[in-house]
């Protein structure tokens, strides 16, 4: 406390230039008494005596607005916030650390400056190029109009060159209709995003669509995942172990041109056991196996929407 008030009277002494009782020619400003502040630190609250100016006014540095302490407490809130925790806890964080609690609307205050954050990224130009780009659809619960109800909220990713992978942009929708992703996909391009050599995603034939649109050029790999959820969906339960054991001996062939082999070979050997299963596994030949076409080392991540799915999952756990 007393170094707090030593920097104050030293700051007052150069903002007036005299030092207490001195007279001299520089002297710009007189002292006129002092007023009183608590200031909320890490160690407790400090009672300082501040001191006031005949002329104009005097602000300690340390307590400037927006100071770097001040910053620090700002962004644990925030940080709190973004992971989920709820602002009565917030509330009870702020009094763990020795300082006055945060109200609700405080809280809510605080972050509402969170959005500008959010903005700035969600609207910054895409350098470079991105190979690979995934696409998918995640369906949070939102508050509106005194209401929960549920929309899409559509998320992209890529992989830059150097192998950096980044989030490259997210909507919020009523639906995740065809005419919402084509909106979404030229919002990207227009902010810079080319380069791209395949577009990952589901069979929603809205997004293939706007795929084929907007990304010119771009293969379409049609989500393993999704795509063996599909097939096995046509299989009695008693044989869909049997069938995906199956079905995956075409994703383990060395090549693309070998795995088209075993993939016909598997239809042949199926079709008339499980014709429906089948006829989805033939049409899908060319959208399943796309990736093949592409550097084996790659061939783990680009297959599938997974690197994106836990991104999805990562913003539900948050939303709730």
């Amino acid at each position: 406390n007393v170094l707090v008030h030593s920097l104050m009277e030293a700051e007052v002494a150069a903002q007036i230039g005299a030092e207490r009782y001195e007279r001299n020619t520089e002297r710009t400003n007189q002292r006129n008494g002092y007023r009183h502040r608590e200031w909320h630190t890490r160690v407790g609250t400090l009672d300082l005596n501040i001191p006031k100016l005949r002329k104009g006014s005097y602000f300690p540095s340390l307590l400037e607005p927006r100071k770097r302490s001040e910053k620090a407490l700002l962004s644990v809130v925030q940080e709190a916030y973004i992971h989920g925790v709820s602002t009565r806890k917030v509330d009870e964080l702020v009094e763990s650390l020795g300082m006055k609690g945060i109200s609700k609307s405080e809280v809510s205050r605080i972050c509402k400056e969170l959005d500008d954050v959010v903005m700035s990224f969600k609207e910054r130009p895409l350098e470079g190029q991105f190979p690979y780009v995934w696409l998918d659809a995640t369906f949070p619960k939102v508050r509106e109009g005194g209401r929960v109800r549920s929309m899409a909220l559509v998320v992209a990713i890529g992989i830059r060159e150097t192998g950096d992978r980044e989030v490259l942009g997210f909507e919020l929708g009523m639906s995740e209709d065809g005419s919402f992703w084509l909106e979404f996909l030229r919002k990207l391009v227009a902010r810079g995003l080319r380069g791209v050599q395949l577009a990952i995603s589901d069979a929603h034939e809205g997004l293939r669509r706007a795929i084929e649109q907007v990304l010119t050029g771009a293969t379409w790999q049609r989500c393993r995942v999704h795509f063996m959820r599909n097939v096995l969906s046509q299989v009695p339960k008693s044989s869909q172990s049997m069938v995906s054991s199956i079905i995956r001996t075409i994703f383990a062939q060395p090549s693309q041109e070998a795995a088209i082999l075993q993939l016909r070979q598997v239809v042949n050997q199926l079709q008339r056991k499980f014709p429906k299963a089948m006829d989805i596994l033939e049409q899908a030949e060319s959208d399943v196996l796309a990736y093949m076409a592409f550097p084996k080392e790659h061939w783990r991540q680009i297959h599938s929407t997974n690197p994106l799915e836990r991104l999805n999952r990562e913003i539900r756990r948050r939303a709730d």
